[in-house]
């Protein structure tokens, strides 16, 4: 499949437009409300993506839509080409990403039905590659608060405009997946200190913050995972059941965000992270690495010539 040319993206100075990415999780393949929409395959330097995106306008704002696991909820967690979707994302000039994603619930408040922004993350992940870079052109990004406070705040707000019951600010434990957790797993990442549960936010939250998009996840709570002990356990009738009946708020949310977007988006500490996290001297850099990283890194790398 051949690589899409990068789109030209603002370079974090001034007033841009938005263009945002929603990461659509289980339950979630779709959005009616996209005007002008169009299925766009898109190439990457890290393989497919999920599936194409979905292209198009809502209240004359642009976004892009991604099915993370593709129409049919055929990839599972662990098998996700995460840098593709990323990647596939900034490629088409996204500014901003919001993920809708399938939750169990930590905590007895958050019950089935609730909505949680989160703000924090935990990865117990370890099957997966988590970043772009690597030898050849090395870079750290921080991921101190791995959220964009901007954006979390807009999709609350937005989550709270279409009746969902919201918990603002929660930590989320991202888990390997694909089975469900064992009592003594929930019970361990209850007293850590988690509020959710799930099994795509890493490392989709870390290529995010690489690929300077900054990033917001709503979480859509199912279940209440396995630590009550005098309930059955998670299964998935039960959780396909409540997704359906959140699906439809996740897409109202998502119109509604869109559409109340402010008019000009001004400029995120974000959109340049990689100005401080680049740590591989220019002329040592492979050249084979640079030229994947054309749509993620290719603001910072392409100032910087390098040698064969």
């Amino acid at each position: 499949q051949p690589v899409t040319k990068r789109s030209e993206l603002p370079n974090g100075t001034g007033m841009t437009k938005w263009k945002i990415g929603i990461i659509g999780g289980s339950g979630l393949y779709q959005l009616d409300a996209l005007e002008n929409a169009q299925w766009v395959e898109v190439g990457t330097p890290w393989g497919k993506p999920s599936d194409a995106l979905l292209t198009g306008t809502i209240a004359g704002a642009e976004c892009v839509f991604m099915p993370r696991h593709g129409r049919g909820h055929v990839i599972g967690p662990s098998h996700l080409n995460y840098r593709a979707n990323i990647d596939a994302l900034k490629r088409l000039g996204v500014t901003d990403v919001v993920s809708i994603s399938a939750v169990g619930s930590l905590a007895e408040n958050m019950a089935p039905g609730d909505f949680v922004v989160v703000d924090q993350f935990i990865d117990r992940t370890i099957a997966r590659t988590k970043s772009f870079f690597g030898d050849g052109v090395v870079a750290h990004v921080s991921m101190a608060d791995p959220v964009c406070p901007r954006l979390s705040a807009l999709a609350a707000e937005a989550a709270e405009a279409v009746g969902a019951k919201v918990h603002r600010g929660a930590t989320y434990l991202a888990m390997e997946g694909p089975q469900f957790s064992t009592r003594a797993e929930s019970q361990l990442y209850r007293q850590w200190g988690a509020h959710i549960i799930g099994m795509t936010a890493m490392p989709e939250a870390k290529l995010a913050r690489e690929a300077e998009l900054p990033y917001a996840l709503v979480g859509m709570v199912t279940d209440y995972d396995c630590w009550r002990e005098n309930e059955a356990p998670v299964e998935v009738e039960a959780v396909i059941a409540q997704l359906m009946a959140n699906a439809e708020k996740g897409r109202n949310l998502v119109a509604h965000l869109i559409a109340s977007l402010p008019a000009e988006r001004e400029a995120s500490p974000i959109d340049n992270v990689l100005d401080f996290a680049m740590i591989t001297d220019p002329a040592k850099r492979d050249p084979a690495l640079v030229a994947m990283l054309d749509a993620v890194a290719g603001r910072v790398l392409k100032s910087s010539p390098t040698e064969g």
